[in-house]
């Protein structure tokens, strides 16, 4: 049978070391891993919202040409001041058949 050897103090410390090392960087590796999963879920949620977001701007647009279409059909074109709420129609220019002139009303 082959004779035993020790290792020295400086020699265990120096492999207690070595295995310390690798558990602190497999330790490293799964935090870095649940970092991403998070990141990976802010992303996909952040997307979700843009989506979201892209479904309510269009709808707004339609509602804006639905009032707008709504207003020229019951007043006609024209220009409206948000701050004061006036409307002011464009005034429309009628072509008189018989002369050939045109008029403003």
């Amino acid at each position: 049978m082959a004779e035993e050897i020790k290792f020295t103090d400086e020699e265990l410390k120096s492999l207690s070391e070595l295995s310390q090392g690798y558990q602190n960087i497999q330790s490293a590796f799964g935090q870095l891993r649940v970092q991403k999963i998070l990141l990976e879920q802010q992303k996909d949620g952040l997307e979700e919202a843009e989506v979201k977001m892209e479904a309510d701007y269009a709808e707004n647009q339609q509602k804006e040409r639905d009032l707008v279409k709504e207003l020229n059909d019951k007043y006609g074109p024209g220009q409206l001041d948000p701050a004061s709420g006036v409307f002011t129609p464009t005034p429309q220019v009628e072509v008189d058949e018989n002369e050939g002139s045109a008029e403003e009303s």
